[in-house]
């Protein structure tokens, strides 16, 4: 028994023999030599005069707090949240019946909605949305043809004159127009023929102001005779000022 225990000690010594034998020796500690820095530091400062420029331009200018909406955004907010609360269709269940419906009736509600807006801004245009939609003409009350207008026939004064008393003032400007042509015809700057039309006219005008002036003439015509657009007093003197001063300038 003390055989096989001189036998351990005798290899457990030798290991440590050889282990300490296999380690390295420490290399010798080495002085350490702090330098100075003896780089010059220049010192820079930010220019006062600049931030001050900068932070009087609105692009530097950050403002946290949000902006309130206008009493008109609040309303159409407050409409969208209603009409999106008013076909909320979660309170119907998975009915698609419901769901069907309330759909209609939404889009339904958005398109007279919409109808309504054009509506307003014709109306203050000035224009009659009845007569759009009419399959008839609007009559002038003219007693004649068209087809067999002579501008040398008409006696202009007075047929202007009475279609200003009868409040018919689509036909009172196209007596001006009919007029003006005369007077253009008189003047030899064109040559009047019953199957010309108003842009054979302004064609034949040679100097271009009175061209230019006879085409806003023609333009005005048009749209009060062919558009079939109903006007009142205000927009006739405003458009028989208009004939008087071309008058003038071709005079």
């Amino acid at each position: 028994m003390l055989r096989y225990l001189y036998l351990i000690f005798f290899f457990v010594a030798l290991d440590l023999s050889f282990s300490f034998a296999s380690k390295p020796a420490l290399p010798p500690d080495k002085k350490v030599i702090l330098k100075t820095d003896s780089s010059t530091v220049n010192v820079r400062y930010f220019d006062k005069t600049a931030i001050n420029n900068y932070r009087k331009q609105p692009e530097f200018q950050y403002n946290d707090n949000e902006n309130q909406p206008s009493l008109w955004e609040r309303f159409w907010n407050w409409f969208w949240n209603w009409l999106k609360n008013l076909f909320d269709f979660s309170n119907f269940g998975h009915s698609s019946f419901f769901s069907i419906v309330f759909l209609i009736l939404e889009y339904l509600i958005l398109l007279l909605a919409i109808v309504a807006v054009v509506f307003f801004i014709l109306k203050l245009a000035g224009i009659d949305m009845l007569n759009i939609f009419r399959r008839k003409s609007l009559s002038a009350n003219l007693p004649y043809s068209e087809s067999l207008e002579n501008i040398h026939e008409i006696d202009f004064d007075a047929e202007i004159e009475k279609a200003v008393s009868q409040h018919n003032y689509r036909l009172a400007v196209r007596m001006l127009y009919l007029k003006c042509l005369k007077q253009l015809s008189d003047a030899t700057l064109i040559k009047w023929q019953p199957e010309k039309t108003n842009s054979a006219y302004i064609n034949e005008l040679n100097d271009t102001g009175q061209r230019t002036a006879f085409k806003l003439l023609t333009r005005q015509f048009e749209y009060v005779w062919y558009g079939e657009f109903a006007i009142d007093g205000n927009v006739y003197n405003t458009i028989n000022f208009m004939f008087q001063n071309f008058k003038n300038d071709i005079a």
